[in-house]
């Protein structure tokens, strides 16, 4: 077993929230100056970055997870990590046509570029990538199962986007097994209150939108290798 420090959420340039400066590039450098053993690129509801990302990551030694933070159709933000960049890009594939085409305002929501590995603009996603998707938080788990990757309530203990604020409960027929919160100080109240988090891994990540956001290496997870797959099974045990 390897003792790896991680940040497992994280935005690019691609999220119309994150800073242009968050390119792929940059984050993976930031990554390594920081001393992360393990990252992952989460923007709203698309991977299209994530192929430069781990160009980047693999360049400094860093185990990368490409993912996505998928808004549901409840507005419930939800982590979704996939062992792999194929399978991640055929889940961006599925989620693009249930996005809703609303044309993104650069002006008022902020840019949505696509990068290579050499920050080089491919190309802005021309739809606002912010808005709730068609897939419901009920749909998710079969569906990120099927492409490989799993699930991942995000930000559970804030007051917005979050399956507890949003949903006000955890549905009894849940399946995922892995949890984030962005503060663990609130953690204890969380397992006072809902009995299906004390079977999850909790999790705690950056969901950094700036490089000087992106964790110090704080948080820890032991997995049997530092292969993506490896720490995926070890998010989930």
């Amino acid at each position: 077993m390897v003792r790896l420090s991680y940040d497992l959420h994280m935005h690019s340039c691609l999220s119309p929230c994150g800073d242009d400066e968050m390119l792929p590039s940059n984050i993976a450098g930031m990554a390594f100056v920081k001393g992360l053993d393990v990252i992952a690129l989460t923007d709203h509801n698309s991977c299209k970055n994530c192929p430069a990302a781990e160009k980047s990551a693999q360049r400094h030694g860093i185990s990368f997870i490409p993912g996505m933070e998928l808004c549901t159709s409840e507005e419930v933000h939800v982590l979704c990590l996939f062992p792999a960049l194929e399978k991640a890009m055929e889940f961006d594939r599925y989620v693009e046509k249930e996005i809703p085409p609303v044309k993104n305002n650069e002006k008022i929501f902020g840019h949505q570029l696509i990068v290579d590995e050499d920050d080089n603009e491919k190309g802005r996603e021309p739809f606002l990538l912010i808005n709730a998707s068609n897939i419901s938080f009920d749909e998710v788990y079969p569906i990120v199962s099927g492409f490989g990757g799993i699930m991942i309530p995000a930000h559970i203990d804030k007051s917005s986007n979050s399956l507890l604020s949003n949903l006000g409960f955890i549905p009894p027929d849940s399946r995922f097994k892995c949890a984030e919160v962005s503060n663990f100080n609130n953690l204890s109240k969380l397992l006072e209150r809902h009995e299906y988090l004390r079977n999850c891994k909790i999790i705690s990540n950056s969901d950094a939108h700036f490089l000087g956001d992106i964790n110090e290496p704080v948080n820890f997870i032991e997995a049997r290798s530092k292969k993506p797959e490896d720490i995926l099974d070890a998010l989930l045990n």
